[in-house]
C-alpha cells in the first residue's frame, strides 16, 4: 500500500503504478497532477476518455487531507467511488440515495480525516451545516467536475453550480481544479471568472478521440440498418439516443422482438425503473440502452463499442460529448449518426417555443452547426475538432466515412438545375419532399390537385431513385445555393448564387462518396492489435462473476484493455500480470491468482496456442555488477512452438512487413512477433533494427538499462515519459544483450 507523504517528494510514477497499475501518463495528466501538488489552481478541459478521474484521484491518494471531489453526477457517484477503492483509495460519497446512519459514518470517517476521497453534489455544497462542517477538517483541495455547469453559455448549465463561486472566498488557501470535456473557449473564459480561479495553470487538451471511428448515414429504414449495426456488435454494450419517448419505447421493444437484450431509459420513467435498466446496462445483463439525452451523464461505463444517434442531436457539444460515451477504455468504438431532414421541424418546433429571441437565435444556431456537420462531405472529425477551435492537421483522419469511404469530385449541375427549376415553376412555396415527388414524377393526389404534374420539371429525375435527389438537396443546402425559409414548415427558395446556376452562368460540383462494404467482423482485435477471442470470453465471463459477488459494473474490476492485454501476453505469474494496465497493486493482491488460474487452465486446454513469455529481472533477483546483466534473464523468451515459427516471422521482416503486419499475416500478437525480433537479435542474426528505433534512441536506451543494472522494461519508458515504447526498449535491449 503507497502511503501518504509530502508532495514534492512523493514519487508520483510509483503512485501512477502502484495504485492505478498504468505505466506511464496520458497526455496532459502528469503536468496538471504537479500543478495540483504545487497547490495551483488548474482548469482542465479533456475530452471524455482522457483521463479526468486520476488527475484529482493521484493528488488526492498522496496529499494530506481530503479531496472533496463536486460533480453532478449522482448516479454515478457510486461508481466512482466503487472504483477508487477497488483501486485502494479510501473514498466515499454523499447525496441522497444514502440512509441517515450510513450518511453519518461517512461524517465520521472525514471528521477523522481518514478519506483520501469525498465525492458531494452542488446542492450539498450549498447547504450552510455542510459548508461549516468542511472548514472544520483538512481538505488538500477541491476538484469541480462537469465545471460547463456554471456556464450560462455551456450546454448544460446547472443554476446550483453557482453556489461554488465562494470556494476561493470561504477557503482561501485551498487550490481549485476544474474540469470539462467540452468547453468552447468563450464558455472557458466564463467558467475561470465564475469560480474565481487565480492565474490558474491552464490545459486545453486535444478533443480528438483517435480510437472512435465517425459516420453519418441518411436515414433510410432506420429499423433495418439498426438490426444491421447490432449484428455486427453481437453480444457488446452500446447506446442508442432517441429525441422522444414514445421513440424510445417503441425502438426499445422492436429490438426486444428481434432478440436482442435491450431496455429503455428516460426521464418520464418511474425512478426506480430507470435505476434498474441503468444497473442492468452497467452490469452487462443486457447489450443495449435506447435513451434519450436524460440518460449518460451518470455513465462511467468504460467498454461501450457504440453509440448510435438514431435522431439529429440539437448541438454539437451534446453530440461530442454523447460520442464520448463510447471506447472510454481506449479501445477502437463507432459512433454513428443516421440523418434525415424529416428531424429537422421537430427541433424546430420546440426551439420556437424559446420565448427569449437571444436565446432562440443562440439554439437555431447550434441546431444548424448539427446539420451542417450532418450533411456536408467533409472529413467529420475535421469538423467537430474546428467547433472547439482545434485545427485538425492530417488531409485524411482514416477513422470516419468519408476519410475511408471512395470519394470523388463530380459535376452536378444538371441535377441542380432540375432541383432549382422545379423550386422556381412552384412559386418557391414547398418543401424537400414536396420537389423531389415532382422531380420523381410522383403521382400523388396533392400533386394533381397543384396541377404540378403538368409542368416541364415533373418527372425529370425519374431515372434516379430518391435517396440521390435527397444528396443533391443536401449539397445544393450546405452551398447555399438554396435555402430554407419557414420555421415549422420550411419551404425552398432559390438564393442569388442558385440563380446564377440555374441559368448556366455557374457550375456546381459536389463530393460524391461510396461508402466501403462492411462485413461482420471474422476475428476481434483491440487498439493494439488482434487478441484471444475465446480467453477473453472466459475471462468476461470471471469477470462478470466476481462483479456480481461484489455488485459493482464489471468494468470496475477489470477494463476490457486490461483483459485484451492478458489476451495477447497470458501471464501465468504475478510479475508478468503486474505489466498488464490497469493491474496496480490492491487488483493484483486481490484479483491476481484468480485470473492467473483461468489463464493457466486456457492454456492447458490449449497446448497448440502460441505465445511468448517474457519473464523480467524482478522473476529472479538482480544481480549488481552490469558485466552479469545477461544473468538477470533466467530463461529469457520461450516458446511454445519450435524455431520453425521465429524463422517465419524473420522471413517476412526480411521482406519489408512492419511488426503490425506481421501479426497481421501470420494471426498472431504483437508480442510474440516483438518476443521472436529480440531472440533473432540476440542469436546476432541480421535485423535491420533502424526500421524499428532510432540509433541514436538507441544508445541512449541502451546506456540507461547498464545504469539501471536491470533488463525491466517499465522503469525505462517510464524515465522517458512516452518518447520510448516499449517496443523500441525491447528492440536496444535485445541489442544490448547481443553485444554482452
Amino acid at each position: 500500500m503507497v502511503e501518504k507523504c509530502a508532495a514534492n517528494a512523493f514519487p508520483v510514477f510509483e503512485t501512477l503504478k502502484k495504485v492505478f497499475g498504468f505505466q506511464s501518463f496520458r497526455p496532459n495528466q502528469e503536468e496538471i497532477i504537479k500543478s495540483i501538488l504545487n497547490k495551483k489552481d488548474v482548469f482542465a478541459v479533456m475530452p471524455t476518455g482522457g483521463g479526468k478521474s486520476l488527475c484529482y484521484q493521484l493528488p488526492a491518494k498522496v496529499m494530506e487531507g481530503t479531496t472533496v471531489v463536486i460533480s453532478p453526477l449522482i448516479s454515478l457517484m457510486k461508481d466512482q467511488v466503487d472504483a477508487a477503492v477497488e483501486n485502494g483509495i479510501s473514498a466515499a460519497f454523499i447525496n441522497s440515495s444514502l440512509t441517515t446512519k450510513e450518511t453519518a459514518s461517512v461524517f465520521q470517517k472525514l471528521r477523522s480525516n481518514s478519506l483520501d476521497l469525498l465525492y458531494i453534489a452542488p446542492e450539498r455544497f450549498a447547504m450552510q451545516n455542510f459548508l461549516e462542517t468542511l472548514k472544520t477538517v483538512p481538505i488538500s483541495f477541491f476538484a469541480i467536475d462537469e465545471a460547463h455547469c456554471i456556464s450560462e453559455w455551456g450546454h448544460d448549465f446547472r443554476p446550483d453550480y453557482l453556489s461554488l463561486s465562494i470556494i476561493v472566498s470561504v477557503f482561501p488557501k485551498i487550490p481549485v481544479a476544474a474540469f470539462t470535456a467540452t468547453a468552447t473557449p468563450k464558455v472557458q473564459s466564463d467558467i475561470i471568472g465564475k469560480l474565481g480561479l487565480r492565474t490558474p495553470f491552464t490545459v486545453r487538451a486535444s478533443f480528438n478521440r483517435p480510437n472512435l471511428l465517425y459516420r453519418v448515414e441518411s436515414k433510410r429504414g432506420l429499423e433495418k440498418q439498426l438490426l444491421d449495426v447490432l449484428e455486427k456488435y453481437e453480444g457488446e454494450p452500446g447506446i442508442i439516443y432517441r429525441t422522444t419517448r414514445d421513440a424510445v419505447m417503441t425502438m426499445a421493444e422492436t429490438l426486444k422482438r428481434n432478440g436482442i437484450k435491450a431496455l429503455p431509459y428516460h426521464a418520464g420513467l418511474p425512478q426506480e425503473e430507470r435505476k434498474a435498466n441503468q444497473e442492468a446496462f452497467n452490469t452487462d445483463e443486457i447489450n443495449v440502452i435506447v435513451a434519450t439525452i436524460a440518460f449518460g451523464m451518470g455513465i462511467d461505463k468504460s467498454n461501450v463499442r457504440f453509440v448510435i444517434h438514431a435522431d439529429l442531436p440539437k448541438n454539437i457539444e451534446g453530440y461530442y460529448q454523447e460520442t464520448g460515451r463510447s471506447g472510454r477504455d481506449g479501445e477502437p468504438a463507432e459512433c454513428i449518426l443516421y440523418f434525415g431532414r424529416g428531424d429537422i421541424p421537430k427541433i424546430k418546433y420546440f426551439i420556437d417555443q424559446i420565448e427569449d429571441e437571444k436565446e432562440r437565435r443562440v439554439v437555431t444556431d447550434k441546431l444548424n452547426q448539427v446539420v451542417r456537420y450532418a450533411s456536408h462531405n467533409v472529413c467529420r472529425r475535421k469538423q467537430l475538432l474546428g467547433y472547439f477551435g482545434e485545427e485538425y492537421p492530417d488531409d485524411n483522419c482514416k477513422t470516419c466515412d468519408i476519410c475511408t469511404g471512395n470519394v470523388e469530385r463530380v459535376d452536378i449541375t444538371i441535377d441542380a438545375q432540375i432541383i432549382m427549376s422545379a423550386i422556381s415553376r412552384t412559386g418557391q412555396r414547398f418543401g424537400i419532399m414536396h420537389i423531389i415527388d415532382i422531380v420523381l414524377g410522383a403521382n400523388t393526389k396533392r400533386i394533381r390537385d397543384l396541377e404540378h404534374d403538368k409542368i416541364k420539371t415533373h418527372g425529370a429525375g425519374k431515372d434516379r431513385d430518391k435517396y440521390h435527389w435527397h444528396f443533391i438537396v443536401d449539397e445544393l443546402l450546405v452551398q447555399e445555393v438554396i435555402q430554407q425559409e419557414g420555421d415549422r414548415y420550411p419551404v425552398l427558395t432559390l438564393t442569388d448564387k442558385g440563380k446564377k446556376v440555374l441559368f448556366g452562368k455557374d457550375k456546381i460540383s459536389a463530393l460524391k462518396r461510396e461508402e466501403p462494404k462492411r462485413k461482420k467482423r471474422a476475428g476481434k482485435e483491440s487498439e493494439l492489435g488482434p487478441y484471444n477471442e475465446d480467453l477473453f470470453e472466459k475471462l468476461r465471463s470471471l469477470r462478470k462473476q466476481l462483479a456480481d459477488d461484489q455488485h459493482v459494473p464489471p468494468y470496475i474490476i477489470l477494463s476490457d484493455r486490461s483483459l485484451h492485454e492478458m489476451c495477447r501476453s497470458f501471464p501465468t505469474t504475478h510479475s508478468t500480470m503486474a505489466e498488464v494496465s490497469g493491474v496496480g497493486d490492491a487488483k493484483l493482491e486481490r484479483y491476481g491468482d484468480i485470473f492467473i488460474k483461468s489463464i493457466k487452465s486456457f492454456l492447458d486446454e490449449n497446448p497448440d496456442i502460441e505465445i511468448a513469455v517474457e519473464r523480467h529481472a524482478s522473476d529472479v533477483g538482480h544481480r549488481t555488477a552490469p558485466e552479469k546483466l545477461s544473468d538477470n534473464i533466467a530463461t529469457g523468451t520461450t516458446f511454445s512452438k519450435k524455431s520453425k515459427t521465429v524463422e517465419k516471422t524473420y522471413e517476412l521482416f526480411k521482406q519489408g512487413h512492419s511488426i503490425g503486419e506481421i501479426a497481421k499475416k501470420r494471426n498472431i500478437s504483437l508480442l510474440t512477433v516483438e518476443a521472436h525480433l529480440e531472440k533473432l537479435i540476440m542469436d546476432g542474426r541480421d535485423i535491420d533494427t533502424e526500421r524499428i528505433i532510432e540509433p541514436s534512441k538507441c544508445e541512449e536506451v541502451g546506456r540507461l538499462f547498464l545504469t539501471l543494472k536491470s533488463w525491466r522494461l517499465t522503469p525505462v519508458v517510464d524515465h522517458f515519459k512516452g518518447s520510448v515504447s516499449y517496443t523500441e526498449a525491447k528492440i536496444a535491449r535485445a541489442f544490448m544483450r547481443q553485444k554482452d
